[in-house]
């Protein structure tokens, strides 16, 4: 099904980790108009989606982390992985955006175990598709302003829950304990203390280790 510019690739009920449990697994297939340093908040912008989407259907505390972890309760529940593949070097010839989330019956009303199939079916209203329309809904919201990115990231950082929160960063010879500052609303980077006393700004998620347990 079409909505806007993207195609929904793929729905199901198991969320993709080692357990199996109900949730949401939806793939969108993007043909952006974007350079590569614009595309760089896809990640928080889609997250902030979910997020939000989410929040309106349990009345249990709702995080992210960083970039695209989703946490309930301080728990890791999903997350948003983002592929793409690049035409010349300038520009996008697609990226796909992927939603997943555990729906666990203690956290969410038992309807939203049932599977997303098709979203845009408008005789459908089981819990399931509204939460998926309004995932859908809300990130075209902010897909919008992705290149003026204070409308989502604003957004974002009412939902970030790893401030104070102790990380591992992988300082090229070791890794070392470090309190998380923030993100930067403009970059998306995230901003640690290291060493103490100082501030460094982290661009790729691989050198830092979060724990899947947060402490609210």
């Amino acid at each position: 099904r079409f909505h806007g510019n993207c195609r929904v690739l793929h729905t199901g009920n198991k969320f993709a980790s080692e357990e199996k449990e109900d949730g949401m697994f939806m793939s969108l297939l993007l043909r952006p108009s974007l350079f590569p340093s614009q595309a760089s908040l896809l990640g928080a912008l889609s997250a902030t989606a979910m997020a939000s989407a989410l929040s309106e259907h349990t009345e249990h505390s709702l995080g992210l982390g960083w970039t695209t972890d989703l946490y309930c309760d301080g728990e890791k529940i999903g997350s948003v992985i983002i592929e793409g593949k690049l035409d010349n070097f300038t520009s996008y010839e697609y990226i796909i955006v992927t939603f997943c989330a555990r729906l666990g019956k203690d956290t969410f009303p038992p309807r939203l175990t049932d599977m997303v199939r098709k979203v845009f079916e408008s005789e459908n209203t089981s819990i399931s598709m509204i939460i998926a329309r309004n995932v859908l809904n809300k990130f075209f919201g902010f897909y919008g302003s992705i290149k003026s990115s204070t409308k989502f990231m604003s957004t974002y950082l009412e939902y970030f829950i790893l401030r104070d929160t102790v990380v591992k960063y992988d300082t090229g010879t070791k890794k070392k304990n470090c309190k998380v500052i923030g993100v930067d609303g403009k970059t998306g980077e995230l901003i640690i203390e290291y060493p103490k006393g100082q501030f460094t700004h982290i661009k790729s998620q691989k050198l830092i280790t979060i724990p899947r347990k947060i402490k609210l």
